[in-house]
């Protein structure tokens, strides 16, 4: 309880100075702790701001930062030099993932499946350097017309890294290989493998279930509710080599353990995953069908074979494969002559050309593609890549056959219009260096 001297002595310590007008006597010290408190609030937001404002300005600093520019180069030495090294165990395809398109380079102790993150990887150097080059051209540079040039050049290589990140990301290769009479409305990737099922109820058209890799590679079952059934991967070889029983099959080929299909019978042998950039390696899988708890069988599936297995499920007809990616398309390419010519008396390719006719709803015309010469239509190109229509081929009694490369690149304009902004950039700003020195001689 507070007594009346008490409240005299706490009255008298608020009490207003003299010639300033007097507060009410029942609550000077709620006006001064009011306004203390929004003192406080805003001193504090104030601090808040301040702390913001050094924390951008030192985020600014590093990455315009020199220092950074000559830190992430040396990495970048490190990377190729390292990434080169590991090609000879790794192989090319591999080698690129893993150093040059990825974040960080991952490391991991024998047996074990623990990624310990030991470098950078390509992405994020080349991320780095493109913040890095940004950072400084905008805090470092100001315009004028004697720096034209050097805008121009900075632009050009800042279009060239982003054009070569969206290649990484969006840049997208396949082949097509067509046989004389041939008519193909696809194209299949050179590594990446597909478990495919088809519905084959429909006379007119298939209904697809594509599967793809990463869900069956490292995993026991596959189980969708968009799926008509389950799969069960039994076994999975990254490259076999498939044999029908008898003299052919080599003493090393075994049982491959299937209990239905047509090719139930096959051996298989397995043979390391190959490093050759220009080799391919044909996977192989035992697959169980499960409808519901029940078993449909057991099949071997490999990408070796040119068709897949035939079941039936509900009913319906179903074909199952392991099959190399495939790239579906609005048109159709039809192989009418392949040509392979070589120099007279030498094994020394002359011409490779393919015949195509290409037909798309009320669309069709014929074209050449030639070595030299690609099909650009829809936002992919189709070059020659490979042929198989010389003399041997047709001595074996087979047919004709040419191999496209299609190439869908979004980007692929950007390489050229960097380099034209960097050149006229280097000119522009020489040749304002030149008149500037050539004026000043002549005054």
């Amino acid at each position: 309880m507070i007594t009346p001297k008490e409240s005299t002595n706490s009255a008298a310590l608020v009490a207003p100075s003299p010639g300033l007008p007097e507060a009410a006597p029942r609550l000077p010290g709620t006006r001064v702790a009011t306004r203390k408190t929004e003192h406080g609030a805003s001193s504090a937001s104030s601090d808040r701001g301040s702390a913001t404002d050094a924390l951008l300005r030192d985020l600014i600093k590093f990455f315009s930062s020199l220092r950074l520019t000559v830190v992430c180069l040396a990495f970048g030495i490190v990377l190729v030099f390292a990434g080169t090294l590991a090609q000879v165990d790794l192989g090319l395809y591999k080698a690129q993932n893993q150093f040059f398109r990825s974040f960080f380079i991952y490391w991991s102790p024998t047996g074990g499946s623990l990624r310990i993150p030991v470098f950078p990887g390509g992405y994020l150097l080349g991320g780095v350097l493109l913040l890095n080059l940004v950072t400084a051209h905008l805090t470092r540079f100001k315009w004028t017309r004697k720096k034209a040039g050097l805008w121009l050049i900075h632009f050009g290589l800042i279009l060239l890294l982003l054009g070569q990140l969206l290649t990484d990301l969006l840049a997208r290769e396949s082949g097509m290989q067509l046989f004389e009479g041939e008519t193909k409305n696809y194209s299949e990737a050179f590594r990446g493998t597909e478990l495919a099922l088809v519905d084959k109820s429909d006379p007119k058209n298939d209904l697809v279930y594509s599967i793809p890799e990463s869900m069956y590679v490292h995993k026991t079952e596959v189980r969708d509710p968009r799926l008509p059934f389950s799969l069960r991967i039994k076994k999975f070889w990254p490259n076999a080599a498939v044999f029908k029983p008898g003299d052919e099959a080599p003493p090393m080929a075994v049982a491959s353990g299937a209990t239905a299909g047509n090719f139930k019978d096959l051996l298989v042998l397995a043979a390391p995953a190959s490093k050759d950039s220009e080799e391919r390696n044909s996977p192989a899988a035992l697959v169980e069908v499960l409808d519901g708890s029940r078993s449909l069988g057991t099949y071997l599936l490999s990408s070796q074979l040119r068709r897949g297995d035939e079941l039936s499920a509900g009913g319906k007809p179903y074909e199952i494969a392991l099959r190399f990616t495939r790239h579906y398309y609005p048109f159709s390419l039809t192989l009418l002559k392949a040509t392979h010519e070589k120099y007279r008396g030498t094994e020394i390719p002359k011409n490779f050309a393919s015949r195509v006719r290409l037909q798309r709803e009320n669309e069709v015309r014929e074209t050449d593609i030639h070595m030299n010469s690609p099909l650009r239509y829809g936002g992919l190109t189709f070059y020659q890549y490979q042929m198989a229509a010389d003399e041997m081929v047709q001595r074996a009694g087979e047919a004709p056959s040419s191999t496209l490369q299609v190439v869908r690149n979004p980007s692929w304009l950007t390489p050229y219009l960097s380099c034209i902004l960097v050149a006229l950039g280097l000119f522009i700003q020489f040749g304002l260096h030149l008149f500037g020195f050539v004026n000043k001689r002549s005054v």
